[in-house]
């Protein structure tokens, strides 16, 4: 009993099975042992793993280099009694710090969420009485019945099944429920094919059995992909990296200067209070207070828009990192597809047709395969004639079914088997009315689908004095062997010809398609019952109908978007490897042509030779959690920025692995939500290409706030630096320096987020997430506009002071407005940063206009207004001071745009690079490989 847990149960017989877990396959245990088990194997719930309570996750948000930055300058401030301005650097922080903190509340409760997917009843016996006892309390060894509707509460060996059927979707990726049975299986059988096994968490949907629990808790599937969800990595997005080495030089570059600054004052003779105070200004001047308010800020715009684009997004980094998104690996069913049987082809009487339309909508045509794009209309009743057996197909499909096709204000759904479902809605395209049709044709009696024979039979009364009649449907080997002949076209009997039939079966299996056999009989009139033996010879062929989830329309479209954009698509599935290559070749995904790798054949791989194999390979099939896991982290190693799709329990290690997990809002568990950074609220595919789309735009956006904040930060640096140096007066006091970063960072730099997205933006590469921040044409940009703002507003303040006879409170408000001014016109060129704003519309971002206003407008009151005098240290200017600092600022914005058109082509070029491909075996996001910027 100790080394049971290691077993495994589906290459064991239900003997061995029931020996080795010490029960009574038909007397169960009893309740002394039960306790007994309880206290040895403990309850039958996932255990929760402790993470950071909550102070701790809080302190956490703090830890950023740039964060200290501003804290330190935040406390300098507060020792020089600078209270002002020592509170808005720290609500600059803790603003964000809040932010950060809500988030990460949201985040990483995949454990909770899988805790609660195996909480529910269960029946069992124990000491030869049948319980209804609560799944917590269930221990291996126990005897549990299922019957359709219950959910599995622990992992069962089956010893007796009757029809049992288990919709494994959320598992195992099965698109449709797995027929079980009792035989043995080798022991190398994947997950997805032990069909003598019932997970805990799947659903029966039809059939009874008799299982033996062989684990529980922890120990079950569900608890091994919940250590698997604890292991994966936790990855940085290309944002997060690239700004946390941004930061660590920023902070380096700034202690240097400041320290240099002060040595060469002490050095020439200055105060040491005085140069003291200086070298504080230099590094304030030099901090961006406002850029992680502007991140957190453009990222949440970003947030917004994706949301009306069905695209939920949980964890704010995760909208850059869709914009940097090499691949795109994404589940089949649901995703890709319908997620809804729909039969496609049908044969019968020597011709094959056509169904159009998709999914449970009864909306489309059937036609003859020859008459296809000929504009044939839709079918009805009357259409039939010298298409008799089509009819019968159609009629067979409809009697000999269980379930019903039902219409709500949601949509059309299927009450019963999705197969069935489909068998429904063609004949409804087909013209038939199903209710009318089982009114006419009652049902008597059936023969159930039962595992060992494949096949279903019902009877039904035609009408007084009237034969009665048996329609059948099953596997095309069950219904041709019971068959003496084929209906024809025109509704006679003909020879039946296996040969020509297998040959039909073929080309439709070999397009992925799931194939159903329809056949007929005529009993005496007044026989009250069907059985086995009834059907076993004698039935009349009607026909075939093959059916599939198909792709969404709408998918096809975006994985052409995507590839266009440089962005790989592989489909990694649970589902068969046929299926799964018929639909990837229908999606036109690249490198479908080559075959499905499936489940078994990865596991023979090593990790080194997994990465060659998943970069070349598009479609994955039969796969395990752990290998979409080992699939996952193969791709990064490779150098690829992964996104990974997904809905299933499965799912969801290789969701928190990927750098941003997309789960699934209509159809998908609880568990991948959790795990997942992003949630579609439609379940498509397409609102992946337009969140990559709009993640593109964010980090456009977000560079552009960059590129115009730096110079402000760069050029007040840069005039301290010289004011230190040529052993002049401050022209900017810290407290003017910290009014313009603060104000101006949210007044216009914060407006470039509501910018629109560029034409062309889904055209280009995605961006290489190894590549710094900014381009080094960027940073010669930068470095431009710093020395700009620096010849304006250090020789504004000269000007003022040598030539004026300014005072030192007018030369310096000056010399401020002089910046604020200039990043004002710069704003406009950083709308666009190869474009010209002229071509993108002047007025085709309202906020930036009203934002750069409303600085103008704060700018005269910092200078023309008392209490702003008193607190700032500023004094009133003239109207030729104005003028002065006015015509710079225009001058600053043709230059800048001379130098956009100079350099914009090869500018776009060098900001777009495609994602070069490492090596195997080189380490993914290596830190070193990340530029300085």
């Amino acid at each position: 009993m100790d080394t049971w847990k290691e077993q495994l149960w589906h290459g064991l017989t239900a003997e061995q099975v029931v020996r080795l877990t010490g029960t009574h396959a038909q007397q169960g245990i009893e309740e002394d042992e039960v306790v007994r088990r309880q206290a040895k194997y403990g309850r039958n719930v996932l255990t929760a793993r402790r993470g950071h309570g909550f102070l701790i996750r809080f302190l956490l948000q703090f830890h950023q280099p740039l964060v200290y930055i501003l804290l330190a300058a935040s406390v300098v401030t507060l020792a020089l009694e600078e209270f002002v301005d020592a509170a808005v650097i720290f609500g600059v922080v803790l603003v964000n710090a809040v932010i950060g903190f809500l988030q990460e509340a949201k985040a990483l409760k995949a454990i909770e969420a899988l805790a609660q997917t195996l909480v529910t009843e269960a029946t069992v016996i124990r000491g030869g009485r049948k319980l209804r006892v609560n799944s917590v309390g269930i221990v291996p060894g126990d005897i549990v019945l299922l019957q359709s509707g219950d959910k599995t509460p622990a992992d069962l060996r089956l010893l007796r099944c009757r029809d049992l059927q288990v919709a494994e979707a959320a598992l195992t990726g099965e698109s449709v429920p797995v027929q079980k049975d009792l035989a043995v299986l080798a022991l190398d059988v994947p997950l997805v094919d032990r069909k003598n096994m019932a997970y805990g968490s799947t659903l029966v949907t039809y059939g009874q059995a008799t299982g033996v629990v062989v684990a529980t808790g922890d120990h079950t599937e569900v608890g091994r992909i919940s250590r698997l969800i604890a292991t994966a990595d936790d990855i940085q997005t290309p944002l997060t990296r690239r700004l946390a080495r941004f930061s660590k030089v920023l902070l380096v570059i700034i202690l240097a200067l400041a320290a240099v600054n002060f040595l060469v004052g002490v050095a020439r003779g200055q105060s040491v209070v005085e140069i003291f105070m200086a070298s504080v200004a230099l590094a304030v001047a030099a901090i961006p207070e406002g850029l992680p308010a502007a991140i957190t800020i453009t990222l949440a715009i970003g947030v917004s828009r994706m949301a009306r684009r069905r695209a939920i997004i949980r964890k704010l980094p995760a909208v850059e990192t869709l914009g940097s998104t090499t691949v795109i690996c994404s589940d089949k069913t649901g995703t890709l597809t319908e997620n809804q049987m729909t039969v496609t082809t049908l044969a019968a009487g020597g011709e094959r047709y056509a169904a159009t339309g998709v999914g449970y909508r009864p909306e489309g045509v059937i036609q003859a395969a020859s008459e296809v794009g000929a504009g044939a209309s839709h079918l009805s009743v009357g259409d039939f004639h010298g298409r008799v057996a089509l009819l019968e197909a159609l009629r067979a499909g409809v009697l000999c079914n269980d379930s019903q096709l039902l219409h709500d204000p949601a949509g059309w759904t299927i009450q019963g088997d999705p197969t069935e479902g489909a068998l429904l809605v063609v004949a409804v395209k087909g013209g038939l009315d199903a209710p009318v049709l089982r009114e006419e044709l009652p049902r008597v009696d059936s023969v159930p689908f039962e595992s060992e024979h494949h096949y279903m039979a019902t009877l039904h009364d035609q009408g007084a004095e009237r034969p009665r009649l048996v329609y059948a449907k099953g596997s095309v080997e069950a219904i041709l062997q019971r068959c003496a002949a084929a209906l024809d076209a025109t509704g006679h009997t003909q020879p039946l010809s296996p040969e020509a039939v297998q040959t039909q079966v073929a080309d439709l299996a070999a397009r992925g398609l799931r194939v159903l056999a329809f056949a007929r009989k005529e009993l005496p009139a007044g026989t009250a019952a069907v059985g086995h033996a009834d059907v076993a010879a004698g039935l009349t062929f009607l026909g075939l109908q093959a059916m599939i989830d198909p792709p969404r329309p709408e998918a096809v479209t975006a994985v052409r978007a995507c590839q266009s954009a440089g962005i790989r698509v592989k489909m990694i599935t649970g589902d068969h490897a046929l299926t799964a290559a018929a639909i990837a070749s229908q999606l036109g995904l690249d490198g479908s042509d080559q075959p499905a790798l499936t489940g078994q054949a990865l596991a023979q791989y090593t990790d080194e030779e997994l990465v060659d194999a998943a970069d070349a390979t598009a479609v994955f099939a039969r796969v395990a959690p752990e290998q979409k896991l080992r699939l996952v982290r193969a791709l990064q190693t490779r150098g690829h920025v992964v996104a990974m799709t997904g809905d299933g329990v499965n799912d969801a290690p290789a969701l928190k692995q990927a750098d941003i997990g997309v789960a699934m809002g209509k159809g998908g568990t609880d568990v991948a939500r959790e795990a997942a950074d992003m949630v579609l609220t439609d379940d498509n595919f397409a609102s992946i290409e337009a969140a990559v789309e709009e993640g593109r735009g964010v980090f456009d956006n977000l560079t552009k706030f960059i590129v115009w904040t730096l110079p402000t930060n760069v050029g007040e640096g840069l005039v301290i630096m010289a004011a230190v140096l040529l052993g002049t007066a401050l022209p900017i006091a810290p407290v003017q320096i910290l009014w313009i970063n603060m104000m101006t960072a949210i007044t216009l730099g914060l407006m470039l987020a509501f910018e629109p997205k560029e034409p062309g933006i889904m055209q280009r590469p995605p961006r290489d997430a190894r590549t710094p921040i900014l381009s080094d044409k960027l940073l010669k940009r930068v470095g431009f506009v710093s020395l700009l703002l620096l010849l304006g507003s250090f020789g504004l303040f000269n000007w003022m002071v040598r030539f004026r006879g300014a005072s030192l409170a007018e030369a310096q408000s000056v010399a401020a407005s002089m910046i604020v001014v200039g990043e004002v016109f710069y704003l406009f060129n950083c709308r666009s940063l190869t474009q010209s704003v002229l071509r993108l519309g002047l007025l085709s971002n309202k906020p930036a206009i009203a934002g750069a206003l409303g600085m103008l407008a704060l700018q005269a009151l910092f200078v023309h207004t008392a209490p702003m005098n008193r607190l700032f240290q500023t004094a009133p200017i003239g109207w030729d001071a104005w003028l002065a600092v006015f015509a710079w600022g225009l001058a600053l914005y043709v230059l800048v745009e001379i130098e956009k058109f100079l350099v914009g082509h090869t500018l776009q070029g060098e900001m777009f690079q495609p994602t070069p491909r490492r090596t195997a075996g080189t380490v993914p996001h290596d830190s070193t490989g990340v530029s300085a910027v």
